[in-house]
């Protein structure tokens, strides 16, 4: 089975280039942009381009055209921007927070909805997590405790929850691997994961909440 790869058009190059430049701060709410002449020198790409990227940004949501006058900046983020690249663009403590909050509902819901397969598959996690912790491999044991919940938000058999938490999870790891040094806290947060466990396995959904809440108050991001 073959498997396409849509290249990006000249304009859409340009306009993600220029997305990028408004949301790192490069032009304020309001600012008039270059005129095309200057942006068709600036990108080394034709007139056609240039307002072909300037429609994109503006259905978007980040530029207002404005006929005889000029293209300005809206806003600096898009309402309309995908969920996956808002995330990727949040630093790790709002990822985290977010995380936290969802990994709560998820816990409760888990106990209420789990499998005897979705058990399986959050033993071997937390079993993995607890052999990275001891052997003191802070990769392996990231992804391990990642995995871990990973398994629970799937077992809470709400798609939404879990792939929200998913999209969070999956761009924690580097900045948890840059904030932590040892596997020091995943040791000491060991017996309360355990405990977790074993609420969601007794079907027990105030325990598995009340435990994760433990969890968040032990684990300083």
């Amino acid at each position: 089975m073959k498997t396409l790869i849509q290249k990006k058009s000249l304009a859409e190059e340009v306009a993600s280039k220029i997305q990028q430049q408004i949301t790192l701060g490069h032009y304020k709410i309001n600012e008039k942009l270059p005129i095309e002449a200057e942006l068709m020198k600036s990108f080394g790409v034709g007139r056609s381009s240039i307002r072909e990227a300037m429609k994109i940004l503006a259905n978007s949501g980040f530029l207002r055209i404005q006929q005889g006058v000029g293209t300005f900046v809206e806003q600096l983020t898009s309402n309309r921007e995908p969920m996956d690249q808002r995330i990727m663009r949040a630093n790790v403590q709002d990822l985290d927070e977010v995380r936290q909050i969802l990994e709560m509902k998820i816990a409760e819901k888990a106990a209420i909805n789990r499998t005897n397969e979705d058990i399986t598959a959050m033993q071997e996690h937390l079993h993995n997590r607890l052999i990275a912790a001891k052997q003191g491999n802070l990769e392996e044991c990231v992804e391990a405790d990642i995995q871990f919940h990973i398994a629970i938000a799937k077992a809470s058999k709400n798609e939404i929850l879990a792939d929200l938490y998913k999209s969070a999870s999956v761009h924690l790891k580097k900045g948890f691997l840059h904030l932590y040094t040892d596997t020091k806290i995943f040791q000491e947060t060991s017996a309360v994961h355990h405990q977790l466990l074993e609420n969601i396995i007794a079907q027990d959904p105030k325990k598995a909440w009340n435990t994760v809440a433990k969890i968040i108050g032990h684990i300083n991001y």
